[in-house]
């Protein structure tokens, strides 16, 4: 089922609000819309990240985001107090010194948990080619 735009439009606003406490490096923002765990999936694998581990990632970490921009948002409620974010996005990042520019495709579970909604499950896969050929 489709999201009401009001949800729609919170749940995007949430999306944000996390890249911007990453791009920030608040880790008091990021914490607090994370589920405890938040499950994490990407090119390194599966993890769980506590939100102790996520504020020490944000704070201590060898990369930095420096922009993002978010484009084709899709956001698809699964239940009253379940909903999915789906996004491409452009990022710059700061990798160990480095200039990154990096095109993927993210999603977001997000789950509401006494009466505030948090991130349970975040996925990013890199834009390519969908064999891992280059």
């Amino acid at each position: 089922m489709k999201a009401e735009p009001a949800l729609g439009a919170e749940l995007v606003k949430l999306e944000r609000q996390y890249w911007d406490a990453i791009r920030e490096k608040d880790a008091s923002v990021a914490t607090a819309l994370s589920d405890e765990p938040c499950l994490v999936v990407g090119s390194r694998g599966v993890s769980e990240i506590d939100r102790q581990a996520l504020a020490g990632m944000l704070e201590d970490g060898s990369f930095e985001l420096q922009d993002f921009d978010l484009d084709n948002i899709r956001v698809r409620k699964l239940a009253d107090d379940v909903a999915i974010v789906a996004y491409e996005v452009e990022e710059a990042l700061r990798v160990e010194g480095e200039e990154v520019q990096l095109e993927a495709y993210d999603a977001s579970v997000w789950v509401r948990r006494n009466g505030g909604w948090v991130c349970a499950l975040h996925t990013e896969t890199i834009a390519g080619d969908p064999f891992g050929r280059h």
